[in-house]
C-alpha cells in the first residue's frame, strides 16, 4: 500500500478559473491551516491574494489559520465570496431572471409527464 495516501502529509490546495493546484506537505506536528498555506508557497505572486484574505476549509469546512493539521488532512483555500449569493438572487428576482445558465428569464414552469 502506498504510505503517502495515508501518512503523515497534508495537502493544500487552491483553484481559480484557470487553473487548479495542489501541494503535498509532510506534516509536522504543531503545524497549522495556515503554516501549511504559507509553506505551500500557492500564494505566492504579485496577483495572489494574502492568506489572512483567503477562506480556509478543511474537507469543506471552514476553520481559522490557527487551526492545528492531523496527518492527511486537506487545506482548502478559497477566495472570499464578492457578492452575497442570497442578495444576488434577490435582485436578480426582482429583474425576473434566475440565478445559473446566464441569468436566463423566467418563464412559465411546464409539467412534465412520463
Amino acid at each position: 500500500m502506498d504510505d503517502s495516501a495515508h501518512g503523515s502529509f497534508v495537502e493544500v490546495v487552491y483553484a481559480t478559473a484557470e487553473r487548479q493546484r495542489m501541494v503535498k506537505l509532510e506534516h509536522e506536528p504543531g503545524m497549522t491551516a495556515g503554516d501549511a498555506v504559507r509553506r505551500s508557497g500557492l500564494l505566492d505572486g504579485d496577483a495572489a491574494p494574502n492568506v489572512r484574505e483567503v477562506v480556509l476549509g478543511i474537507f469543506g469546512t471552514q476553520v481559522e489559520e490557527d487551526r492545528g493539521l492531523k496527518p492527511g488532512d486537506r487545506v482548502e483555500i478559497c477566495r472570499p465570496l464578492s457578492h452575497d449569493p442570497r442578495e444576488m438572487r434577490r435582485a436578480l428576482l426582482e429583474q425576473g431572471r434566475v440565478m445559473g445558465s446566464a441569468g436566463r428569464a423566467r418563464g412559465p414552469v411546464r409539467a412534465v409527464r412520463k
